[in-house]
């Protein structure tokens, strides 16, 4: 079941990706070999070196992964999208599954847009709990769940069927988690201890064109951060007196296929993942961007990105290419 699952994920993702990008898998492949010569030789400050790839993960079983946490001696949380997974990942490679969820009635075929069941957003909490968000296209299992150290995972916030939750990120000083819906153009937020969710954010600017909006999802220095697909923006949201949302700042455009962004720690600077190119970005304060990373690289349409000290992770699905989906360790030259 999980082989048929996955192949169809990756055939709705690469008909519905390329149609937004305008990329096809050999195109992606040579546009970021072109744009990493450039990009790397202007910019030495900034740049990611010695890339490796420290995993590879199980294509037929589904194993697409998505999104990361890390914890904070390296450990990674990974969700795999299509084997509705969530696994630890150590440095050195090791995989192990910690969870799946459950499947849904009618095989996922009605999760708006894609047409399969997918786990996508995870974040930690300082006690090893994981927060998870599960796209299904049914009522019942759609929301965000919670799995906390040797327990079973458990929904604790429904989320619109006819939507795509996808982004997640957790403010721990209020203990409010927010989540981007990618079909339906909100932001959300709920208490970590569940409930029901709040609209946080109904920006335009969150809105999709056609395929995917609202993205990547970061809290960072009194202001949410988001990506939008569709529209290859990065996004920045005060959060006002009160907790509400201020008024949307488009910090960077350009940014094609823009999936899920890390801080690195200097500032507003971020590293973004472009999923339809293979690429990881560096994006400055004043929104100028390049190419840090490529397919050469060994990423295969990366999803997300996260950093323990100066050590980039970089996870890729292969939806797109199909071929390799993996996380890539690099080196941060700051």
């Amino acid at each position: 079941m999980l082989k048929k699952l996955s192949t169809a994920a990756v055939t709705a993702a690469v008909t519905l990706t390329v149609a937004v990008t305008g990329l096809t898998p050999s195109s992606a492949t040579s546009t970021s070999s072109e744009t990493s010569a450039s990009a790397t030789s202007t910019s030495p400050r900034g740049t990611v070196e010695n890339a490796r790839i420290a995993a590879h993960f199980d294509l037929a079983k589904g194993r697409m992964p998505e999104n990361i946490a890390l914890s904070p001696g390296g450990t990674a949380y990974v969700t795999f999208a299509a084997a509705r997974q969530i696994a630890q990942v150590t440095p050195s490679g090791t995989t192990r599954i910690l969870a799946t969820l459950p499947e849904p009635a009618d095989g996922g075929i009605h999760t708006p847009v894609l047409g399969f069941a997918l786990t996508t957003g995870i974040v930690r909490a300082h006690d090893g709990t994981l927060y998870v968000l599960y796209a299904t296209g049914s009522d019942d299992l759609t929301g965000l769940w919670r799995l906390r150290p040797g327990g079973e995972p458990r929904r604790i916030a429904a989320l619109p069927a006819n939507g795509l939750p996808n982004g997640l990120a957790l403010d721990p000083r209020t203990r409010t988690l927010y989540m981007t819906d990618s079909v339906l153009g909100v932001i959300w937020t709920v208490p970590t201890s569940g409930g029901t969710p709040t609209a946080w954010s109904t920006a335009p600017e969150l809105a999709s064109t056609g395929f995917l909006g609202a993205n990547g999802l970061k809290i960072h220095r009194g202001a949410v951060w988001a990506t939008n697909l569709d529209r290859g923006t990065l996004l920045r949201i005060p959060v006002l007196p009160g907790g509400r949302a201020g008024r949307v700042q488009t910090r960077a455009t350009g940014l094609t296929g823009i999936d899920d962004f890390a801080f690195t720690g200097r500032g507003d600077r971020v590293l973004a993942t472009l999923n339809g190119p293979s690429e990881v970005a560096l994006v400055r304060r004043d929104g100028t961007h390049s190419t840090v990373l490529t397919a050469a690289d060994g990423l295969q349409n990366p999803t997300s990105v996260a950093l323990h000290g100066d050590t980039v992770y970089v996870l890729s699905a292969a939806y797109i290419t199909g071929q390799d989906p993996n996380l890539v360790l690099a080196h941060l030259n700051d």
